[in-house]
């Protein structure tokens, strides 16, 4: 994992170790990854400067580009005697340096455009001259290169605040920014690339990203049985909704638990799951009135009947170790301040998987305020419910609440405040009914392996992602992807991880 900073940490740490040469080495770190991405050992760059110390770090890069005779055409966009002072000084030493600036882009072909337009300190949409460069940089056909965030990007939020360049590459510094790896940024960010500039900083991240393999569970004891992998209960599968459940139950079976119960409300419910009957099926009921289950799942196809409430509230009194709250129990939460009072003093541990419409219930706003700060609405949510809140979507936000035991996460994070995370693995085929369904039942396996709850959040986002890129990488996605797919290359995945190939 690696440490995530909002803009006042990036300020933080400038302060701390001040400015000076910082935008010179920024320059040259464009100019090399520039040349790299350049289809030949040369080519026509385009660099568009702005009016702030991101326009000056262009403006240093196109320096040592023209001075490892690059063809490149600058373009200035600004009022010269506003710049700050490192901006100005860059400026002044690129026209020392021979070389001049456009007020437009010319109508020409160029191979790679650097947009140095705006950077992390940009809090409102683009207008003017401003939006009329961002259009046109977006209309070449031409590798983008950003830096440090793409303009009109929130660097703390990943929302688009208006139109905003879409980049092929990101270089950003000092420390990655969130918004690069959710909501809107990550359809704008591209490969995101990362330089401390040198400078070894002690400030706490304000989060961390899941961009490799967690923790795992340990590797299996030839000396062991079915009880050893725990128990899995799945609540759920009202009328017209019993594949929920059984896509979670099944998802749970593959990747690794001992036994698993789908409990179903449905008068209607089978008593054996055809594609896949070693799953043990029974009416609701009988799966809370288990007392061997490690983790219960409920909510996938409950739907929101007086019955379904009775449900949510015998489960969130139900003494298991572990709870995991998805789909419509969620909202029945929200609706409900018994059931969320039960929930708040719960004596163990439970995670809350929303997408955004169940999480704008939660909070009692719309999906748009959800949307709009994604990480800032996780710990909302994780904070009033006292539980680990994982918001899914592009860049799914996991958060702890404050009063959650960190013991068996170590990550630093500042004081006082409770850790959040973002994953990165994942592709648009997640967009599919039952993805969740496949979600919870991967992550409790994982629990009922013995995986403490916040571990199998972090683990089980990853691992469902990855699943869903290496299908794609297949072929298989992103259109038309199944949640059932993703389980099955889940499993394998699992077991690659855990048993490393000796060759």
């Amino acid at each position: 994992m690696q440490p995530i900073f909002h803009t006042s940490g990036i300020r933080a740490i400038e302060a701390a170790r001040g400015t000076v040469n910082l935008m010179e080495k920024a320059g040259l770190a464009i100019g090399t990854l520039a040349e790299s991405l350049l289809p030949e050992e040369s080519g026509s760059i385009l660099i568009v400067a702005g009016p702030g110390n991101n326009g000056g770090d262009a403006l240093v890069a196109a320096r040592h580009l023209k001075e490892s005779w690059q063809q490149l055409d600058v373009v200035f966009a600004g009022d010269a005697g506003k710049l700050p002072p490192d901006a100005a000084r860059a400026r002044a030493a690129w026209s020392a340096a021979g070389g001049t600036l456009l007020t437009d882009i010319p109508e020409k072909h160029y191979d790679l455009v650097i947009d140095g337009l705006f950077g992390i300190g940009l809090s409102r949409p683009l207008q003017g001259i401003f939006l009329n460069l961002v259009r046109k940089i977006n209309a070449l056909d031409a590798t983008v290169l950003a830096i440090d965030i793409p303009s009109g990007l929130n660097a703390d939020t990943g929302r688009a605040l208006g139109e905003t360049v879409v980049a092929d590459h990101t270089l950003t510094f000092l420390g990655l920014k969130p918004g690069l790896f959710t909501s809107d940024g990550v359809d704008h960010a591209g490969i995101v690339h990362v330089s401390n500039l040198g400078i070894s900083s002690a400030q706490a991240p304000d989060g961390w990203l899941i961009n490799e393999t967690p923790v795992l569970p340990a590797p299996r004891k030839r000396n062991s049985h079915k009880g050893t992998y725990g128990s899995v209960g799945i609540l759920g599968g009202d009328h017209g909704m019993v594949g929920a459940p059984l896509l979670a139950a099944r998802a749970a079976l593959l990747t690794g638990s001992g036994r698993v119960y789908a409990g179903l409300l449905t008068e209607y419910a089978p008593v054996v799951d055809f594609g896949q009957p070693e799953l043990m099926l029974r009416k609701a009921r009988e799966v809370l009135d288990m007392d061997h289950l490690n983790v219960l799942i409920v909510g996938p196809g409950l739907g929101r009947s007086a019955n379904a409430v009775t449900m949510v509230q015998r489960a969130l009194r139900y003494p298991v170790a572990s709870l995991i709250v998805d789909a419509d129990a969620l909202v029945l939460i929200a609706e409900h301040d018994e059931l969320r009072q039960l929930l708040v003093e719960r004596a163990h541990p439970a995670l809350l998987t929303p997408h955004p419409g169940e999480a704008a219930a939660l909070l009692g706003c719309s999906i748009a305020d959800i949307q709009s700060d994604r990480i800032a609405k996780a710990r909302d949510i994780a904070e009033k419910y006292h539980a680990i809140t994982l918001l899914k979507g592009a860049g799914t936000v996991i958060a702890m609440p404050f009063e959650f035991p960190h013991s068996s996460l170590s990550h630093q994070v500042k004081e006082g405040e409770h850790p959040w995370y973002i994953n990165t693995s994942g592709n648009p085929g997640l967009a599919a009914a039952g993805m969740g369904d496949a979600l919870s039942g991967i992550m409790g396996a994982l629990v009922a392996q013995g995986m403490a709850l916040d571990q199998a959040a972090l683990l089980g986002a990853w691992l469902h992602g990855a699943a869903a890129d290496a299908l794609v990488e297949q072929g298989m996605g992103p259109l038309g992807l199944t949640a059932s797919e993703v389980a099955l290359k889940a499993r394998e995945l699992i077991n690659l991880w855990i048993t490393p190939s000796s060759d």
